[in-house]
Parts: C-alpha cells; sequence; structure tokens
C-alpha cells in the first residue's frame, strides 16, 4: 500500500507557487496544490498574517511577494528562514 503523505505541508507548496509566479490566480494554484480555493484562501491569509508574504492588489489580480527574511514557524527550523527554504527546492 502506498503512502499518501509528502514531505511538505500545503502552505509550502504555496509558497513554491508564488516563488514561481508571482500573480497566480487562487484557481491556478488550487490546482497546482490538489487543494480548494477555500484552503487556499485560508492558507495565504495565514502566511499574510505571519508576514511571509505580503498581497499587492494591481488592477482585478493580486501580487504576492515572499519575505524570504522571516524565520521558519517550528521550533526545530527557527535558526532557518523562508528564503532557506526556498533555495532547496
Amino acid at each position: 500500500m502506498e503512502e499518501s503523505w509528502t514531505f511538505l505541508s500545503n502552505h509550502a507548496h504555496i509558497l513554491l507557487c508564488l516563488a514561481q509566479s508571482a500573480d497566480l490566480r487562487v484557481k491556478e494554484i488550487a490546482v497546482r496544490v490538489g487543494i480548494t480555493e477555500r484552503a487556499v484562501l485560508r492558507i495565504l491569509s495565514d502566511l499574510e498574517v505571519a508576514g511571509v508574504i505580503e498581497k499587492i492588489r494591481m488592477g482585478r489580480r493580486n501580487r504576492y511577494t515572499i519575505h524570504p527574511d522571516v524565520p521558519l514557524r517550528h521550533p526545530m527550523e527557527s535558526h532557518k528562514t523562508v528564503g532557506h527554504l526556498m533555495q532547496l527546492i
């Protein structure tokens, strides 16, 4: 039986999507990550509140800036930053 878990969380998957294209639509992110649009919106909100991303409204679309100097949240990784994570992938 094959396991269905992955090493990276959906939060990390969304960050990777934004790193590849900062102006993806929520629907496009949902399809790439394999989760609902509602879940994407919740995660984008989590990341924005934590200061990991900044949302900039450009016309009818949003563009996201990733702040690479923000430390990772888990105590085991808090000595590393979002930028370190992005370099690994």
